[in-house]
């Protein structure tokens, strides 16, 4: 049966990959942006099948997120998929960074990858506890959670205290049958990071390369079936052997 997928950040890379990939397998997709509209509308005509919808909003406030969850349960008819992709992430290297600009690093990244993330899911779990729906919420993390930030150390933080949340959730909304789970991908080839992609952070993996976001979507689908219930409260590395713990 289609399913009901909001995707937030869904514009370009890895979002726009998990929309795509969701799409091609019959489901309908709620594709959100903030400001890319131009970016979002070329992703959005890109996806298979049919009864997608667009939607526009500001994860960074309480209201933004609220009012693009009520975009996607009117567009789609609720929401059984919620896969939080939507992040910022801004340099702030605490030796060459004003104590000013070091607070609105920290301020405007929490705001979007953590909070954001949190506000989103609860209006996306009240739907599918209302409706009573096993659903799925898949968070995008980071390998950076488990392995630091030094020139992002919000970023970093703020993805290991999502991942923490993603756990948090699991264990509470298990007993209404939906799962939770996040993926921590490394670097991935994507127009946000192509300035920081050298031959140094290729060959992080011993694949020698970086991630495309076609194998995170592909783990986001997975973690998102119901044959993967049973990996509730997990964060799956997605990174090429780059990191192990």
């Amino acid at each position: 049966m289609s399913r009901a997928v909001l995707v937030t950040g869904a514009s370009r890379g890895i979002g726009r990959a998990v929309a795509e990939v969701f799409a091609a397998h019959g489901d309908r997709v709620a594709l959100h942006y903030a400001s890319r509209r131009a970016a979002a509308e070329e992703a959005y005509a890109g996806l298979a099948g049919s009864g997608h919808v667009l939607v526009q909003g500001d994860v960074s406030t309480p209201e933004g997120a609220a009012a693009l969850v009520d975009a996607a349960v009117d567009g789609l008819g609720g929401v059984d998929v919620l896969v939080n992709n939507a992040a910022a992430n801004v340099a702030h290297p605490l030796d060459r960074t004003s104590f000013e600009d070091w607070q609105s690093a920290w301020r405007q990244v929490v705001d979007v990858n953590l909070l954001g993330a949190a506000h989103v899911s609860y209006c996306a779990a009240r739907n599918m506890i209302e409706r009573e729906v096993a659903g799925r919420i898949i968070n995008i993390g980071s390998r950076g959670a488990f392995r630091g930030e030094p020139d992002h150390p919000a970023y970093g933080a703020a993805k290991a205290a999502l991942h923490a949340m993603g756990q948090s959730l699991a264990v509470h909304l298990a007993p209404y049958g939906i799962g939770v789970a996040s993926v921590a991908p490394g670097f991935v080839e994507t127009e946000r990071v192509a300035d920081r992609l050298t031959e140094d952070v290729r060959q992080q993996s011993p694949f020698g390369r970086v991630a495309v976001p076609g194998d995170v979507a592909s783990a986001v689908h997975y973690l998102a079936s119901p044959e993967a219930l049973w990996s509730s409260g997990a964060v799956l590395d997605v990174n090429g052997a780059s990191h192990l713990r």
